[in-house]
Formats: structure tokens, C-alpha cells, sequence
């Protein structure tokens, strides 16, 4: 019997009176919010004092109640959870199965309910997989694996040395063979081989380069990217004796994270607006531009250098696959090709999205409905990518749902590594979205977001998370990715074993931000004079702007700054309702509003109109027109790292209230910029921040609690100014030894290459896990985006 089932036998009367509690109330649908609010309820009410019943109160997640009858999922640990039903009439506990969970949760949506449903179980496939026993190390898939595969290595000996022989022949760049050559038959020769190199080279002077020892080595059955010198070669050859003869973990992590593997690099994000500059703040475009803007830059970085130590003068190439958009509202969107800026060979590559044998689509589409033109973008861009590299990339990374789902598209056809990167899933994002798919689908076709994530997240070679809590949440909150464990979109399919969170798939790899543009607002020298004096008229002082709404008529008072996309997740018209509710807070502060735009007639996106709508009534509501700056101009990457210079150095706050946040790129940039930060608890920044150090969390769907905490900070801070200067330097402080690009890039090229290894020395991409997401995909998917595409044709 586990603890959960303990304490209730042991306070069955408490336990059970409040199940009826419960049970009596309307609500019939609850979260975790919920039930803890209704304990906190009855024990108020029934003078209760009992911190275990508290406690196993804390671990529902979830409750369903028909007629007499309460359903719910206990979540005894992260990862793991198990499924209770009590009637109101007999008292009585019982464990019930995740299907027949699902299906009364199904008959709660509609008692008519097909429940002749497929049920979709990935188990059986990972039945032989390893995994991370323990919770606290998922998302460290990469250390794990690499234990996992010195172990075996060392137990099976022979067998082994074979596999690595036969990995390290495959290597080869436009038919120059690398590393060994043909004389090498089997890995006893090469033993022999790396032996007799490594006599010869403790020879020769450390300096001398690879070109002049290329002869002898090339007699020994060795070729080119052992290394760039005699030194960097006998690195090489040293671990490969090692590896071949004690094996351990650090070993193998040094030399494969030596091969060249990596040459080139294609990084899907299909949706939005992706431009170098004019987009941020348009429909479906913010911080992913930037991420993958970024990241690129290190990337390539990354890859010269390891190309350079291996000995090749190979130059790298990293294409960002995206979408061409023919009418692109004054940005580059509509041109093919256009080179990334302080890069030497990376590209935006932009394909049009078409209907199957008829024309280009001239229009932005919005990321909830692009989901039919992926097959044919994906087979047009394999065409386009087939062209660029000269044969085919080395690693797809797709980004986002969509980006996920034409990476796996393209990594089927190339035969290539694949790494899919979330940056937010939505199912976590909007509350019962699973259950209720069929009333939400006419705006956000879920049930084709959900089946691509489904796909995507089971296809990949390995998956890049910026927390822990992305994948596994925290000990009181479920997780992105654990939320795809079981779930049901009744009448279309239910989900158990979605996704094993102990795979050693999951890496936690944090983003950084870019140095050149976000940097700490007291570095004076680094500022460009013109850029400053332009943005602070417009957030401080009067000048009239038909893109801005608002005047500061006490610029004087602490600047309250957030920025971000106008959409309903992000939660910006809740901050500007709580400051219009308080008194408090328009009395030690402005608030200043980076975002959108504030005619509803410049945009086309259904949930930024409705969001502007709210904005305007807010400040009108509450007379706020002397007390906020809404600023809705589409801003340059470095004239929004001046904004939070310029608020920081008014001695401003940045926050962040949205209702959830994948990780919160803003936050860093803030961050960096010398801006205390208060963000919201749910998502990224809860492991960014460090509460009450350099940074708050509130918890934004508590509105008095979330301006009770802004408050209180504001008060702390216009009374000593020393405070918000320890602030801001802590928060300085904790972007530069924590977030950097740099180690971003070299872990993901080491993820690459080590899952790379895994893949083809124990043929993962096994056949049976394969047909089984084909046949997901063209039985659920791509007969849902059929229909979805012709209610586009029928309009």
C-alpha cells in the first residue's frame, strides 16, 4: 500500500467528510488550484488541523465528479501517477486504470461518447530502452547515456569495438574519407593501428601539423580529422586507446565529442514572421526569432572551431528553414534567400507554403492553422535543402509544434539526426484544451497540434529543454512535456504512455542572450547616444506618436515595464487591470507597455484584436492615460535592449505576468540589462529567478496576491535605492554564469554527435516505433488537416 492509500485508511473520517465536501459543491471539474482551495475551505470550516491530509490533498492534480461518483489522478511522484474512484454512498476507494480514467473523463464531456476510440500507447516501444531511474536527473539524458554506453562497451567487449570500428569508417565529407581508411578491416587492425600512430607521434614535436605526419599516418590506416597538429592528433588517438581498451564515460564523451560529424546543420520554424529585423511584436513572432537568431550565430562559432581542431578546412553551413510569405507586410518575409547578419555561412532559406497542386498561399497564416501545407512544405524544402548543402544536412532541429513536425518529416527522408525543441507546448498552456478540443477547434485546431507534438516528441533522436520543469515540472506542479503522458480528446483518441519522461532523450540545454545587444545599462561606452535620446522621448516624454497611447504626467515615478506578444497567454492586459485596480501601485509607479499594436485595425490575428479591445477599455476604465505608455511599434533587437536599459536606469522593474512562459528569453534579456525582474511562477522563470535575490514569482492567476508581491517591492524599492541596486546587480550576475550561448552550442554539437553514436550503434530508429507514428500520421493527422484545408477552400 503506498503512503497516499496510508493516510487515507489512517484519517478515513476527515478524509472521506471532505470527499463529500466535494462531492456536494458545483464545481463538478477541478484542478489542483480547486481542490486546494476547497481544503483549505473545509478545514477552515471543520476546525481541521492535519498536515498529512494536506499533504495527499496537494497530490490530486485532478477531479471529476458524476452524479456520486469523484474520479481523480493522484501524482504519488513526478512522472508517475494513479487514478482513484469513491462513491459518495459506499466510502470506498478504489485504484481504477489510466483508460478508464480517460473514459469518464470522456462521458463527462458527453455521455454519448464514442468509446470505441483508438488508444495510443508508446510503451511497448521503450520496453528495452534505458532509462533515468532517478526524477531528479531527467533531462540530464546526455550524461546518463553516456554511462550507459561506456558500460556496455566495457561488458561487451568484442562486440563493441566492433560497432565503434564500423562507426568511425561511415565518416566521410563530398567523398573525402575521414578519420580511418579502407586499410582498416576490422577494429583488431585498427587497436593495432592506434598503437603504432601513437609511437610515431610521440616522435615528432607537438607543433608540427597534420599535413606533414599525413604520409606515415595515412600508411597506418588513418585519414584526415584526427586533428589539426601532432598534439590535437595524439589527443585523439589517446582517448580512441582508451576507449577501445578501459572505456568509461568521460572517455567517450572526449573523443566522440572530437569526430567530425557535424557539418551541416538545418533549423526549421516554419510559422510567423522570421526576419533579422521589423518583426518582433507581429502576429505568431517573438522570442523564438531571437532564440534561433542566436543560436546560430554560437552555433556556427561552435562548429569552426571543432572543425579546426579536427585539422579541416571545411567551412560549415547552417540553414534556417522557414516560410516565404509573398505579401510580407514591409519585411524581408518575401525574399528567398537572405544571409544572417555577423555570420559566414548561415541563411534564412524561405520555402512558400502551396496547396497540394495549386498555388503559393500569398498571406500570413496563423500558427493554428498552417497544419495542411506542412507535408508540402516539408517536400518542397527537401529539395531546396538538397541544393544548399550539396547533398543533405548532417542534423534537422525543428523548433515549436509545427517545426517539430516537418523536422521529422525531413530527418525520415534525409536518414539524419533529429532534435525537436518545444519552446512551449500548447496543451499545458490552455487549461482542459485536451478535453474540450472539439469547442476550441474552430480557433486552435488542437487535435492537430496535439497529434503533431505526439509524433514529433516520439520520432526524436533527442529533445532540447531550457528547465526541468518543461519536462517534469515541479514536486506540487506537473510538467509541459509530463502533461502529454495520458490525456484524451474525446471522440478522436485517447492517450496513455504518451511520452516516458525518464528516456534519456531529454536534455535541459538553457539559451542565453546575445551579449552585442542586451548588456548592462551602466556600460555607457557600449550605448548608441541617438538610438537612447529617440526611445527615451517616447517612454518619458511628450511627444505625440500615432503608435504610442498615453503621457507619464509624473515621468519622476519607478517605471513599471513589460514587453511582450498581445496574446491572451501572455497576460499584459491582466497587468495593466491590477495596475488600475491599485491605488498603491499608481502611486509609487507608470507603467509602461511594450507590445502589439493599439489599432485593432492594423492587425489580423484573432487574439491580438481581442486583447487590444481589452487594453483600451482598461486604461479607459481606469482613467490610466496620465499613468501608462502603451508602446505598439514593431522594435529593432538593440532598440529593445536600450528600452530596458533606459527603464533600468530610472531604477524601473520589469515584469512578467504571463499565464505560463516556455522559459522566458525576455526575462533574461531584462535581466542582463540590470532590470529587477518579477515573473510569473508558472514556466521557465521559476528556475531563472531566484526569489527575493535577484528576482520575485508571482502567481498571475492570483490577482491579489500577484499586487500584493508588485507592491511590495515597489514600496521596498522608492524607499532605498541601495535595495534595487543589489537587485539589479544580482540579476546581472546570475545571466552571466548561468545563461551563455556559447555553452548552449557546445553541449547541443556534443548532443549530436552522442546521440548520433547511440543511434546507429543500436539501430534506435527501430521499425516497429517507426510505423507505428506513420500510421498516426496519415491516419490522424493528415486526415485532419485534409478537412482542416478544405474549410479554408469552402471560405
Amino acid at each position: 500500500m503506498n503512503d497516499f492509500l496510508n493516510i487515507v485508511e489512517k484519517y478515513q473520517g476527515e478524509f472521506y467528510s471532505y470527499i463529500n465536501h466535494l462531492i456536494n459543491q458545483d464545481k463538478k471539474l477541478l484542478v489542483l488550484g480547486d481542490i486546494v482551495e476547497k481544503f483549505n475551505q473545509f478545514k477552515e470550516e471543520h476546525n481541521i488541523k492535519n498536515d498529512e491530509l494536506e499533504e495527499i490533498t496537494s497530490l490530486m492534480q485532478e477531479a471529476i465528479i458524476i452524479s456520486n461518483t469523484i474520479y481523480f489522478e493522484i501524482r504519488i511522484k513526478i512522472g508517475i501517477s494513479e487514478f482513484y474512484s469513491i462513491n459518495q454512498e459506499e466510502l470506498n476507494i478504489d485504484q481504477i486504470a489510466i483508460s478508464s480514467y480517460l473514459h469518464v473523463k470522456e462521458r463527462f464531456v458527453d455521455e454519448l461518447t464514442d468509446e470505441s476510440i483508438p488508444t495510443l500507447d508508446f510503451a511497448p516501444f521503450y520496453n528495452d530502452i534505458p532509462l533515468v531511474r532517478d526524477a531528479k536527473n531527467i533531462g540530464s539524458g546526455f550524461e546518463y547515456l553516456n554511462k550507459f554506453l561506456s558500460s556496455k562497451m566495457f561488458n561487451d567487449g568484442d562486440q563493441w569495438k566492433e560497432h565503434l570500428f564500423n562507426f568511425l569508417k561511415i565518416h566521410s565529407y563530398r567523398g573525402q574519407q575521414l578519420l580511418i581508411n579502407g586499410k582498416l578491416k576490422n577494429y583488431s587492425e585498427l587497436e593495432t593501428a592506434v598503437k603504432k600512430g601513437l609511437k610515431f607521434l610521440n616522435t615528432k614535436n607537438d607543433n608540427e601539423l597534420f599535413d606533414d605526419i599525413y604520409h606515415k599516418l595515412h600508411e597506418l590506416g588513418f585519414s584526415h580529422g584526427l586533428g589539426k597538429d601532432v598534439k590535437e592528433t595524439k589527443t585523439t588517438l589517446n582517448l580512441l586507446d582508451d576507449l577501445l581498451n578501459s572505456p568509461d564515460n568521460v572517455i567517450l564523451k572526449d573523443f566522440i565529442s572530437r569526430i567530425p560529424m557535424i557539418f551541416n546543420i538545418a533549423i526549421v520554424s516554419p510559422h510567423g514572421y522570421f526576419a533579422q529585423e521589423g518583426v518582433l511584436g507581429m502576429p505568431d513572432t517573438g522570442g523564438q526569432v531571437v532564440y534561433i537568431l542566436d543560436q546560430v550565430k554560437a552555433l556556427e562559432k561552435s562548429l569552426q572551431q571543432t572543425l579546426k581542431t579536427a585539422g579541416l578546412q571545411i567551412k560549415p553551413k547552417i540553414v534556417i528553414l522557414t516560410r516565404l510569405i509573398p505579401n510580407a507586410g514591409g519585411t524581408t518575409c518575401n525574399q528567398k534567400e537572405e544571409k544572417v547578419i555577423n555570420s559566414e555561412n548561415v541563411w534564412i532559406i524561405r520555402v512558400p507554403f502551396r496547396e497540394h497542386n495549386k498555388k503559393v498561399t500569398d498571406n500570413w497564416i496563423s500558427r493554428f492553422e498552417i497544419w495542411p501545407y506542412l507535408e508540402e512544405f516539408a517536400e518542397d524544402s527537401f529539395i531546396q535543402l538538397k541544393a544548399e548543402f550539396n547533398g543533405r544536412p548532417d542534423l534537422v532541429i525543428g523548433n515549436y509544434s509545427d517545426g517539430n513536425l516537418v523536422a521529422y518529416l525531413l530527418s525520415r527522408k534525409f536518414g539524419v539526426t533529429m532534435s525537436c525543441i518545444a519552446h512551449a507546448l500548447e496543451k499545458s498552456k490552455y487549461l482542459f484544451s485536451d478535453l474540450y478540443w472539439n469547442q476550441m477547434e474552430e480557433d486552435y485546431n488542437f487535435s492537430l497540434q496535439f497529434t503533431a507534438d505526439l509524433i514529433a516528441m516520439n520520432s526524436s533522436d533527442f529533445q532540447i529543454t531550457s528547465t526541468f520543469q518543461e519536462i517534469a515540472g515541479t514536486e506540487s506542479t506537473v510538467g509541459q512535456y509530463e502533461t502529454h503522458r495520458h490525456f484524451t480528446l474525446p471522440g478522436l483518441f485517447r492517450v496513455k504512455n504518451g511520452i516516458n519522461l525518464h528516456h534519456p532523450k531529454f536534455n535541459i540545454v538553457s539559451p542565453g542572450v546575445n551579449e552585442n545587444i542586451y548588456f548592462p545599462y551602466y556600460e555607457e561606452d557600449r550605448r548608441i547616444t541617438g538610438t537612447a535620446n529617440e526611445l527615451k522621448e517616447i517612454i518619458f516624454g511628450d511627444r505625440e506618436d500615432p503608435d504610442v497611447l498615453g503621457q507619464l504626467k509624473h515621468p519622476e515615478k519607478i517605471p513599471v515595464i513589460s514587453m511582450a506578444r498581445l496574446d491572451s497567454n501572455k497576460n499584459l492586459t491582466s497587468l495593466v487591470r491590477w495596475f488600475g485596480e491599485s491605488k498603491e501601485m499608481q502611486e509609487h509607479a507608470n507603467l509602461i507597455i511594450v507590445a502589439g499594436k493599439i489599432s485593432e485595425e492594423g492587425s489580423s490575428d484573432k487574439e491580438e484584436i481581442a486583447e487590444i479591445r481589452k487594453m483600451h477599455n482598461y486604461i479607459n476604465d481606469y482613467n490610466l492615460h496620465n499613468k501608462i505608455k502603451w508602446i505598439g511599434k514593431l522594435l529593432r533587437k538593440d532598440e529593445a535592449g536600450e528600452i530596458y536599459r533606459l527603464v533600468a536606469e530610472h531604477g524601473g522593474v520589469f515584469v512578467q505576468p504571463g499565464l505560463f512562459e516556455g522559459f522566458g528569453l525576455t526575462v533574461l534579456e531584462a535581466m542582463t540589462s540590470g532590470l529587477p525582474v518579477i515573473a510569473t511562477k508558472y514556466g521557465g522563470p521559476l528556475e531563472i529567478i531566484q526569489h527575493g535575490k535577484n528576482g520575485f514569482h508571482i502567481d498571475p492567476v492570483n490577482a491579489t496576491e500577484s499586487t500584493m508581491e508588485i507592491n511590495k517591492v515597489l514600496e521596498k524599492i522608492s524607499k532605498d535605492k541601495k535595495y534595487w541596486k543589489k537587485l539589479s546587480d544580482n540579476s546581472i550576475k546570475r545571466v552571466e554564469e548561468a545563461y551563455n550561448w556559447r555553452l548552449h552550442s557546445r553541449k547541443l554539437l556534443d548532443l549530436a554527435k552522442i546521440y548520433g553514436f547511440w543511434k546507429f550503434t543500436n539501430n534506435l530508429e527501430e521499425d516497429g516505433l517507426s510505423a507505428y507514428l506513420e500510421i498516426i500520421y496519415q491516419l490522424l493527422f493528415k486526415q485532419r488537416a485534409k478537412k482542416l484545408l478544405e474549410k479554408h477552400d469552402s471560405k
